[in-house]
């Protein structure tokens, strides 16, 4: 039983998996207790960063970007991103489509480029709705999709990852990589997002 929201509850199927094979994992000594807290501290601390860094570089590079798109775990490995054992699927954005991301069976996720998925995406509303109405999901977040866009939803599973690489904004011709990975959020990268360059403040007059 695990403790939530001030009373106990049953552990879920996926959840007695996960520790049973932890704990067997450690009983065989194929890993210890101090590296599996060390892997998931890691994992807690890691952000969009890795994700962003592959965006900026395909804004920036036509033959990098075609290699993403060909194959997004080798691509994400050119610039020393692992993905083990999982195929990466990187879907691009483009003036007459608009890609969001979504794992209707739990929460699917590449986490090893964008760290921990938010509660919202691991919820039940967000999985079943965004498949069903994604414009209408898609506003909710702030994300107006014009009706002449196609909006295709994408959903993961235990071996396949998704990625989205959104459409560079405009103004950004001189931009440098690291800068432009600065616009690159992790709600971008899922879909429901759009990066947007942060407005100038505006000048006090004297």
């Amino acid at each position: 039983m695990r403790k939530e929201t001030g009373s106990y509850q049953p552990y879920s199927y996926f959840q007695l998996m996960e520790i049973s094979l932890r704990e067997l994992l450690v009983e065989k000594g194929v890993v210890t207790e101090d590296a599996i807290a060390g892997a998931m501290a890691a994992m807690r601390e890691r952000g969009p960063e890795r994700g962003a860094a592959m965006v900026a570089r395909a804004w920036l590079d036509p033959a990098y970007k075609a290699r993403m798109l060909a194959d997004g775990s080798r691509a994400a490995e050119e610039l020393g991103f692992e993905v083990p054992g999982l195929r990466l699927i990187v879907v691009e954005n483009t003036s007459d489509t608009h890609n969001v991301i979504v794992c209707t069976l739990c929460s699917c996720y590449p986490r090893m480029l964008l760290g921990l998925p938010p509660e919202w995406y691991k919820s039940r509303p967000y999985r079943s709705r965004v498949v069903r109405e994604p414009r209408k999901v898609l506003a909710e977040f702030g994300t107006k999709i014009p009706p002449k866009v196609q909006i295709r939803v994408h959903d993961s599973n235990a071996d396949m990852r998704y990625m989205v690489l959104p459409l560079r904004p405009a103004g950004t011709e001189r931009w440098s990589e690291e800068r432009l990975a600065g616009l690159v959020t992790r709600d971008c990268l899922i879909g429901v997002a759009l990066p947007q360059i942060p407005k100038k403040p505006k000048s006090r007059k004297s």
